[in-house]
């Protein structure tokens, strides 16, 4: 004996079927909207006038050998910066912490040389997600770094 199809049967498949999309899209919108750091350029059309120079100073950079490892101990940025040979002890650093999405105010790190090529903020950030610049200087040479970091 077969069950015939009825008009029950197929308001379950509707409700069904939107249940699921509406699920669907409710995750990949909250996934999405945890995910996204914030505005990459406020202009893409200037930005583009600039792309050649990125890319220049890029290679110097690469040419320069130096490698920053951007890292927290809690509340404090922490920079360590090696060249091709060595730890870089006497450089200067300075930053920017940058709240995804501007929900807080850019702030300006300063940072004090610590041990073994260590440098660490003398700003402390409040907890959550923020983009951490550092610009590094070593008499003519500079070089930039950015990393995310979750205080």
């Amino acid at each position: 004996m077969t069950r015939r199809f009825t008009g029950y049967h197929m308001l379950a498949c509707m409700i069904g079927f939107f249940l699921v999309v509406i699920g669907v899209n409710s995750v990949m919108a909250t996934i999405a909207e945890r995910s996204f750091t914030g505005t990459v350029v406020e202009n893409s059309y200037v930005a583009s006038q600039h792309f050649n120079r990125w890319l220049d100073e890029a290679k110097a950079q690469d040419r320069l050998g130096w490698h920053a490892t951007i890292d927290h101990d809690g509340q404090r940025v922490t920079v360590r910066l090696t060249g091709p040979d060595a730890l870089i002890h006497d450089a200067i650093l300075s930053g920017t912490a940058i709240h995804p999405l501007g929900r807080l105010p850019d702030r300006a790190i300063h940072f004090t040389r610590g041990e073994a090529g260590t440098y660490r903020s003398v700003e402390t950030l409040p907890a959550g997600r923020w983009q951490i610049r550092v610009t590094a200087r070593h008499g003519q040479a500079h070089a930039s770094y950015a990393e995310e970091l979750s205080l």
